[in-house]
């Protein structure tokens, strides 16, 4: 009988690879097969024919036994512990269920199960449990106890039983799954209750599940929790419109209460399958190889459950490679004939021919991991090709290490044709990778041909720092212009270099170049880079105010330079320079501010230097600003400045109305009201003299407010001194007398003595305080009076 290999798309690829039978012993062609029953041990196998011969042998061994029947055998069902010498039983369908028993004297004896009921056309036997389907439905018998314990009818009662029989399987020993037409039913064996059983049989069905399929159940069989089922299927042809038979389908399902879901299927192509009806096909299945057995009336095809090397062999086949990758990665513990290695260098030469170089070289990094010698051969591979640009951004760094030559063909090739991407790499590459001199000599050798390349220029200078030459690759930076040239100052502190490029650095970037010379003072002095801006007076001033700012005393030798150079670059800073600075001249400061008629300035220079009236008379004849002479009035708090103010603005009206706004709290406002002439209009009097009168409420309010709060403190600092010198004061032997020092109490207590206690705390024996005199009959604290703390009358006076 001819076997064939089955490798279709939906199951194979997920769960099952179909491989060739072997050719079994007792299994003859071109006999058309009705069934195969194997054990649970899959070393017996039961098959019957066309032809009425039953046959059950050992697939391993020479065990045979052969019977023939006057009419068709349509079942055969193998005990499932057959192998034992205990169960040699098999049973028989046709018109009646026979069971066999082989007996002491190696004599097979039969015994009728059931019948009458038509053909029976499917037998399962498990454990002690016995199913079969006949016309009318589906049976179980228990062969302990010789009882049949369930019938479960047929659904569908207009399907022929003949044409669409019926499949059995168990899942296990008490789970018998029912496929019909298009239904399955999934029933489970239970025990019954002893008070339930009284004439019942000790056991019964129930129906756990049940759900239609879309095609016709050839066979079932169980797969872990899932079902593997073989469909009949009929198709439409869209020419003829008329149905066909198509290819048997293995599908493996998920069983649900009321439905299922397809995890997956094959069609299976067999001999003769255009011609086959439903009941021509059957599934078996040996439960301790793994192994389903598809039978077709002249095909055998044997399905085993896929392992991850079927897998990916078909992953392989259908140059899936990255799905063959991850399959091997995850179950790399699993896999025996296939390596992880192998499938990602096979993977990766897939994406080569196909063109995807980039991808290819990304996967390089996964694939070839730290294998040197394997990066090597693989980036000889890419220059074959011409694509040693993909896979430089993913070249090993630095562990492993790549040979230098390697690294050094990847640069001259970007050398020779992309500026920009060399530039990347030498960035991105630590300098140790390759010989630096020789990339350092190519590079010029292309500067000869373009000399103003900015781009070849830089790369130059990180050359020139990696190799520590670091004098030309600043001199680089500085004629570039570029931003990295302070880093590289301060990274290998090139202050020494630079004393002479300090113009160029402050025409690059002022605030940086600043910046770096204040915070290296030690390395470059003040001095000297005063000296070097005295040709860029500008600069010069950028450097020392940035000085003055961080520091008011550092650059004091400079300030009389810096008056000039705010003057004429910087006028807004001119004020608080002056302000601020305290080692200035001010007759120099006065002097150019004049001479520019910064009248801000000078008024301020002739207020620090006592010329507070010329000053005023400034503000107000050069800037009529009077806001601005009341409040410098103010400042200097001066009664003649205010008199002055007064005679310069009584014959202008809105010098009157700034005054009488703003000098009541400073002066008399009468002294002002006076002078103005009669008849004179100002504007807003009304308002000023409203608000003179507001203010001086106010100020009687606060007074009235101050006077209240200093009574009240008064009254109760008062009380307080009172409390304080109503109480005791302890006098002991450690007390001494502030005239003689000798303790104030006398060492023999028998001994008379006078004390005098004063509210200051200071004691003193009374033969040692001066008698009172007429003029000053009360006596005082000799210590609080000399140093004028207030007279310190007596409290207190002790006699004994």
């Amino acid at each position: 009988m001819n076997i064939e290999e089955q490798a279709s798309c939906g199951m194979v690829e997920h769960l099952l690879a179909m491989c060739p039978g072997a050719a079994y012993p007792g299994l003859e062609s071109p006999v058309k097969i009705n069934q195969i029953s194997l054990d649970e041990s899959g070393e017996h196998m039961g098959v019957c024919s066309e032809d009425g011969k039953l046959q059950v042998f050992g697939l391993y061994s020479g065990e045979e036994f052969h019977e023939t029947f006057d009419c068709p055998i349509k079942i055969v069902a193998v005990h499932p512990q057959f192998v034992r010498s205990s169960c040699k039983q098999f049973v028989t369908g046709g018109k009646k269920l026979l069971l066999f028993e082989r007996t002491w004297m190696n004599r097979w004896k039969s015994s009728v199960l059931h019948e009458g009921e038509g053909n029976i056309r499917s037998v399962k036997w498990r454990g002690h449990l016995i199913a079969w389907a006949n016309n009318m439905g589906v049976k179980i018998f228990d062969i302990t106890s010789k009882q049949r314990i369930t019938n479960v009818p047929r659904d569908d009662i207009s399907l022929r039983p003949d044409m669409y029989p019926c499949s059995l399987c168990w899942k296990d020993a008490v789970t018998l799954i029912i496929g019909w037409g298009t239904s399955i039913k999934i029933c489970s064996v239970k025990e019954r209750h002893a008070s339930e059983m009284r004439d019942l049989p000790s056991r019964y069905v129930e129906i756990v599940s049940q759900f239609e399929t879309e095609f016709y159940i050839s066979g079932l069989a169980p797969l872990c929790d899932q079902l593997v089922v073989l469909s009949y299927v009929k198709e439409v042809s869209e020419k003829t419109e008329r149905e066909y038979c198509a290819r048997p389908r293995l599908d493996i399902i998920q069983p649900l209460p009321e439905t299922c879901e397809e995890i997956s299927s094959d069609a299976l192509t067999v001999r003769g399958f255009q011609e086959n009806e439903c009941r021509d096909y059957h599934l078996e299945y040996s439960e301790g190889e793994s192994l389903f057995y598809v039978v077709s009336p002249r095909d055998v095809v044997v399905a085993k459950e896929r392992d991850q090397d079927d897998h990916i062999d078909w992953l392989l086949e259908k140059k899936k490679y990255e799905e063959a990758l991850m399959a091997a990665e995850i179950s790399h513990r699993n896999i025996k004939r296939h390596k992880i290695l192998e499938i990602g260098l096979a993977y990766v030469n897939h994406l080569v021919e196909r063109g995807e170089y980039d991808m290819a070289a990304r996967k390089c990094q996964k694939i070839l991991g730290k294998n040197a010698s394997l990066w090597e051969y693989e980036v000889y591979k890419f220059k074959e090709i011409g694509q040693l640009k993909a896979i430089s951004p993913y070249l090993p760094r630095g562990d492993p290490v790549l040979k230098p030559l390697i690294y050094e063909m990847i640069l001259h090739e970007f050398l020779e044709s992309d500026y920009e991407g060399f530039a990347t790499l030498i960035r991105e590459w630590p300098g140790d990778l390759y010989n630096n001199s020789v990339i350092v000599q190519a590079v010029r050798d292309h500067l000869k041909k373009d000399s103003q390349n900015k781009t070849l220029l830089k790369t130059l200078a990180e050359l020139y720092t990696y190799d520590k030459n670091y004098g030309n690759a600043l001199e680089i930076y500085l004629t570039l212009r570029h931003k990295d040239v302070f880093q590289l100052i301060h990274k290998h502190n090139l202050f020494s270099s630079i004393k002479d490029k300090i113009v160029l650095l402050m025409d690059f970037d002022s605030e940086k170049a600043v910046d770096m010379l204040l915070d290296n003072e030690d390395k470059i002095s003040i001095k000297k880079v005063v000296e070097e801006l005295e040709d860029r007076p500008e600069l010069q001033h950028v450097y020392l105010h940035k000085l003055f700012k961080r520091d008011h005393h550092k650059g004091q030798r400079y300030h009389e330079k810096q008056i000039s150079l705010y003057a004429e670059y910087d006028r807004p800073n001119l004020l608080p320079f002056l302000r601020d600075s305290t080692h200035c001249p001010l007759e120099k400061a006065l002097e150019i501010c004049q001479q520019r008629n910064f009248v801000e300035e000078t008024v301020y220079l002739l207020s620090r230097m006592g010329n507070s009236r010329s000053a005023l008379k400034m503000i107000m004849e050069e800037l009529h600003d009077v806001d601005k002479a009341i409040e410098f009035a103010k400042e200097q708090d001066d009664g003649e400045l205010w008199e002055d103010l007064i005679l310069y603005s009584i014959d202008k009206p809105p010098f009157i109305t700034g005054l009488l706004n703003n000098i009541g709290t400073h002066v008399d406002p009468i002294l002002l009201i006076h002078r103005i002439k009669e008849g004179m209009e100002i504007p807003n009097l009304r308002d000023s003299l409203v608000k003179i009168l507001q203010d001086y409420n106010l100020q009687i309010l606060l007074r009235e407010g101050c006077k209240k709060i200093l009574v009240a403190d008064s009254l109760s600092l008062l009380k307080k001194m009172h409390r304080t010198q109503m109480k005791g004061v302890l006098v002991d032997e450690e007390n001494i007398c502030e005239s003689c020092l000798s303790p104030i109490l006398p060492t023999d207590a028998a001994k008379p003595f006078s004390v005098v206690v004063f509210h200051c705390r200071h004691m003193f024996h009374k033969e040692c305080l001066p008698m009172p005199s007429l003029n000053a009959p009360a006596q005082y604290c000799n210590i609080c009076s000399a140093k004028n703390r207030g007279p310190g009358s007596a409290i207190l006076e002790m006699k004994k």
